[in-house]
Order: C-alpha cells, then structure tokens, then sequence
C-alpha cells in the first residue's frame, strides 16, 4: 500500500464486496449475478497496475468507467 491508487482501488473493491454481501443475503428476486462484479474487480486491478506503472491517465480513465458501469449496472444507492 504504497500509493493513492493502492488505497483506491482496495477501498473500492472493499465497497464491492460489501455490496455483494449486503445483496447476497436479500430477498432471492433482488439479488445479482457474480458475473456482474467481475468488470469492476478486474477494472481495480487494472486500474491499480496501470497508476503503479505511470500510465495516470488510463488508470484515470478506467477507474471512472468502472464507477460508471456499477452506478449502471449495480445500482448501489437505489431504494429497494
């Protein structure tokens, strides 16, 4: 954990995790797929590889698509 990308990433993959807890133990008709949770874990540990490596504006850019496609897809925040 050594750089703003480690901590990043870690704590939004820890937000992720929570997420798939919280849905994984709710009603059987609300819960979602695994398969869903793979772009945004992948999308860390490249985004996370990429800021460690000196490519900040991919990792930049690939960090904001990943939390666009989980606002989209996952809809963390939406009233249940």
């Amino acid at each position: 954990m050594q750089t703003v990308y480690d901590w990043i990433t870690v704590a939004f993959f820890a937000g992720l995790v929570v997420l798939l807890l919280q849905r994984s133990v709710g009603p059987e008709e609300k819960q979602d797929s695994m398969l869903h949770y793979i772009v945004p874990a992948g999308g860390c540990a490249v985004t996370n590889y990429l800021g460690n490596n000196g490519y900040d504006a991919f990792a930049i850019l690939i960090f904001v698509g990943i939390i666009a496609y989980t606002l989209y897809f996952l809809k963390p925040f939406a009233r249940t």
